[in-house]
């Protein structure tokens, strides 16, 4: 059973509001600070001990130069306190806007499911096999392929990622394109489509620069 306050935000529907942290230490980000100018991605994340997570941040920050010229502002929120994620993103800058949720605010706001993990869930983890970034031999149980993805990029955790991975797992995570008034036009929630296959999935650049083009009619 999934933990949820309401189904997922659906193409169609106002965005919930939201004001958080912004990860620079600037003033506080607000969805309204796009209301009237510009169409926004917004990815919400999990805390940064998901290596999944801190590539999807990655993929961000490549896809951000084909949609600024569509007029599309990105916006990722990060749950874990704003200072753990200014130490990471120091040594790891990105291009993209960056809020902080370490409560998950946003999450049950736009209704992202929160699984419980139970005998099924847990057997589910075990025998599926992902390959998330096709960079993978073979495809590795989910477990597994967050460990070598946290491997290969040399990652280490501190004592803040693994209260956050206590309080958050397993959490999921969604993208949304929202536009300039407000309404989310697509949504891609993880596992939505194709149960635990989907984890640590990041929208196709092709994907989303065609809903981006839609949503900016260009």
């Amino acid at each position: 059973m999934a933990v949820e306050s309401r189904p997922p935000v659906a193409p169609g529907e106002p965005a919930p509001e939201f004001t958080l942290p912004a990860v620079d230490g600037k003033a506080p980000i607000s969805l309204a600070d796009y209301r009237g100018r510009n169409p926004v991605f917004l990815a919400l994340l999990i805390g940064l001990w998901c290596p999944f997570c801190r590539r999807s941040i990655a993929q961000m920050g490549a896809n951000e130069a084909k949609l600024k010229p569509l007029g599309v502002e990105s916006l990722a929120i990060v749950a874990t306190p704003p200072e753990n994620a200014q130490l990471y993103f120091k040594f790891r800058p990105t291009p993209v806007r960056l809020a902080a949720d370490p409560h998950l605010t946003t999450h049950r706001a736009y209704g992202l499911p929160k699984p419980a993990p139970d005998a099924d869930f847990m057997k589910a983890m075990e025998t599926t096999r992902i390959n998330p970034f096709q960079e993978f031999p073979q495809p590795l149980p989910v477990m597994e392929a967050a460990m070598a993805t946290a491997k290969r990029d040399g990652y280490v955790d501190n004592a803040t990622d693994r209260a956050d991975q206590e309080r958050q797992f397993p959490q999921l995570k969604g993208w949304f394109l929202i536009d300039r008034n407000g309404i989310v036009r697509w949504a891609n929630i993880e596992c939505a489509s194709e149960g635990m296959a989907g984890v640590g999935k990041f929208p196709t650049t092709e994907e989303l620069l065609a809903a981006a083009r839609e949503v900016a009619g260009r």
